[in-house]
């Protein structure tokens, strides 16, 4: 649906703005150049919305229905539909709301180069947004309540909140949001319609309760603000205070995570690791050297550790199935990093 969305929104007269030459080609029509074909184009949207990251969003929703005690279900699809589209949007309204300041900071990104037009961008970002409720509302209204606050704070991190102390803290309000979203569209479901029985219980003591939905959206949350914090730095990096306590937050919750009684089996344990083991190591590196290449891999590396972090929520909470299937994204989002940079 995006690819199709994508095609549609990237004709080749929105590609760059009118009248902007394409670099190195010298010609000012984003539409006769040679070579510019639909995978070019294809390939300025992946850019854009940063493709690599969405490997992190879908285990969202699925941790979300494990702390809920239940098995994914049709809610849980409805759940990730929207937070891939309300993700995407806000990407594509990142790079819209930052066009200045890419220009300066960033000029090979797709809007400042002139590869991808900005009402082109503002647009994908509506579509994606609107697709993103619809498929929230298609869970009931409690989803839909749920995500129309995502999609607030989305749209108001973007436009107002980035630049602020508050950035950190908006970050992190969205990525529990999006955790909340999958433990209701998938208990919405469950009542209305589904009968699947309830996942394995839990050996955590506040598992499969609201107060164990709101344990594990806020270790989310707590991980999220620590990468927020250290991104507002990537692009002149500089500082080693914000990626050393960034450390800290990410060691303290692998520390916890894996700590689960031996009857809950070794998969929290080893989805603890690995989370430490790609969010804590950059973080370490940029502490030791805060250059902007270091900084911009620790924020990539904490991007990329959402994936073990919902698989050892979800295994917590008594879904080893689920914390398998996530651990199995973390090779593929790896390899797609090094073609579409996360961040």
């Amino acid at each position: 649906m995006i690819r199709s969305l994508l095609s549609r929104l990237a004709p080749p007269a929105l590609m760059r703005a009118p009248g902007a030459a394409r670099p190195g080609n010298g010609q000012g029509d984003a539409g006769t150049a040679p070579g510019r074909g639909r995978q070019a184009r294809l390939r300025d949207w992946a850019e854009l919305l940063r493709i690599s990251a969405l490997f992190t969003v879908p285990g969202d929703a699925l941790a979300g229905a494990a702390a809920a005690g239940l098995r994914p279900n049709r809610g849980t699809a409805y759940a990730v539909g929207a937070s891939l589209c309300l993700y995407e949007a806000g990407m594509a309204l990142n790079d819209w709301a930052d066009r200045d300041e890419d220009a300066v900071d960033r000029p090979h990104r797709p809007l400042p180069s002139g590869r991808i037009s900005p009402t082109a961008a503002l647009g994908a970002a509506g579509l994606l947004t609107a697709a993103g409720l619809t498929l929230a509302a298609r869970a009931g209204r409690p989803a839909l309540a749920v995500a129309s606050a995502l999609t607030a704070t989305v749209w108001a991190y973007d436009l107002r909140l980035k630049h602020t102390p508050a950035a950190p803290a908006a970050m992190a309000a969205a990525r529990a949001l999006d955790l909340l979203l999958g433990a209701t569209a998938t208990r919405s479901a469950r009542t209305t319609a589904d009968t699947a029985p309830p996942a394995p219980a839990s050996s955590g003591r506040d598992a499969h309760t609201p107060r164990g939905e709101a344990a594990a959206a806020a270790v989310l949350a707590a991980h999220t603000y620590a990468v927020t914090a250290v991104s507002r730095h990537e692009a002149h990096g500089g500082s080693t205070l914000t990626p050393l306590a960034a450390l800290g937050a990410t060691s303290t919750l692998g520390l916890l995570l894996a700590r689960t009684p031996a009857q809950a089996g070794i998969v929290p344990a080893w989805s603890a690791a690995a989370y430490l083991r790609t969010a804590a190591v950059p973080c370490l590196h940029a502490a030791l050297n805060p250059s902007p290449h270091l900084t911009q891999r620790a924020v990539g590396g904490g991007i990329r550790a959402m994936i073990p972090l919902q698989a050892a929520l979800a295994a917590r909470s008594g879904s080893a199935g689920t914390a398998l299937t996530l651990l199995g994204l973390v090779p593929l989002a790896r390899t797609l990093a090094r073609k579409v940079s996360p961040t």
